[in-house]
């Protein structure tokens, strides 16, 4: 009995915990904070980015997948320079998965395993799964991009940042003014996003309509110092378009950044060439998990490095077969076998015919 009731209190502890982190909110995201409005609440599932920069301007194009019961939200992103936002191409993301998707190989093994005859047993049906104003917020732009309220900011302290945030109908968490401070030290310029749902009443939720961010930098930089304010881990994919191979200069508080593709666009098309252009470029993708985001202490400053390539190999296990299908391993054992047995028949054969020698029987001399 006691071991039943521990059974049931795990099992309603795991669901309880899964249920708080549907509707834990997620007041950072990736290179960006995203702030539901009051009682609400709206979590990041995964952010997808694709980065362009040409050595003097960066492009970064943002994806979001999202859950919760926001029916408004503001999203911030810091900027080094003075911004210029649009909508981005629904279709980049998908390019470039089927640019960099692996390469699939066969991998052959001998020995019968679970799938392969005879223990092939289940049938299923094998499905799978300006300048800023003093002490205050300098507005220098605003425009309404589909579901999107774009205001492009400058700010003296977060303190104002915030407060610009609550005029507006949001309330800013404590925690972000100060995560904002070394921005402002930097005296970087901020863009703040309402979103919210084409349709009345409507939720927050899947995919949203990507945006596209382009700003002056000397550098390849990646905002990612709002993200140690989440809840929850967090998971960075990011795809690099520039003349180099570029990946990231440290880990930042995460794990380490793990090349999935890095190769040469020869001819970048549709939606790729509307972010890269034209001409060859180098493409690097980049995942990272961020098991404790309050450990993040920096933004991803990323550098050339080796334009060596590479790409995910994805292996299909088959079993060796010849002639149609008939297992190797099959004619192996049954090739010896049937050795075998030729074996001992001439054997057998052979001492049937020698001649008998009884007791009364003298062999020839």
């Amino acid at each position: 009995m006691w071991g039943t009731h521990r059974i049931l209190t795990t099992i309603v502890a795991l669901l309880a915990l899964q249920l708080g982190s549907l509707v834990a909110p997620a007041y950072a995201c990736g290179c960006g904070a995203m702030i539901p409005s009051k009682d609400q609440r709206i979590g990041v599932d995964r952010e997808e980015s694709a980065v362009r920069w040409d050595g003097r301007t960066e492009t970064v194009v943002m994806r979001f997948d999202v859950h919760g019961d926001a029916r408004h939200a503001a999203w911030i992103m810091p900027v080094p320079s003075r911004a210029d936002v649009t909508l981005g191409d629904p279709g980049l993301f998908d390019a470039l998965d089927r640019l960099t998707e692996p390469e699939q190989r066969d991998r052959f093994h001998f020995w019968p395993r679970e799938g392969d005859w005879p223990f092939d047993l289940d049938h299923g049906d094998g499905a799978g799964a300006p300048a800023p104003g003093a002490g205050g917020v300098g507005v220098v732009g605003r425009e309404q991009l589909g579901p999107f309220d774009v205001a492009r900011l400058t700010a003296t302290d977060p303190g104002a940042l915030g407060d610009w945030l609550r005029t507006n109908g949001f309330e800013l968490p404590e925690r972000l003014t100060g995560a904002l401070q070394p921005y402002v030290d930097r005296r970087w310029e901020y863009v703040a996003v309402r979103l919210a749902p084409q349709q009345k009443d409507a939720v927050l939720q899947g995919e949203l309509t990507p945006l596209r961010i382009t700003f002056g930098s000397p550098e390849l930089v990646y905002p990612m110092r709002l993200s140690r304010l989440a809840k929850s881990s967090q998971s960075l994919g990011l795809y690099i378009l520039a003349e180099h191979r570029m990946e990231p200069r440290s880990p930042i508080g995460g794990d380490r950044p793990e090349v999935t593709f890095a190769g040469r666009i020869e001819r970048p098309e549709g939606a790729v060439a509307g972010l890269a252009g034209e001409r060859p470029v180098h493409l690097t993708v980049l995942e990272q998990e961020f098991p404790h985001p309050e450990r993040i202490d920096d933004d991803h400053h990323l550098r050339a490095v080796a334009d060596t390539p590479y790409r995910r190999v994805e292996y299909t296990d088959r079993l060796l077969t010849v002639g149609g299908g008939i297992p190797v391993w099959l004619l192996t054992v049954g090739g010896g076998l049937l050795l075998t047995a030729l074996a001992t028949l001439l054997v057998v054969r052979r001492n049937s015919r020698r001649p008998e020698t009884g007791p009364g029987v003298r062999s020839p001399a």
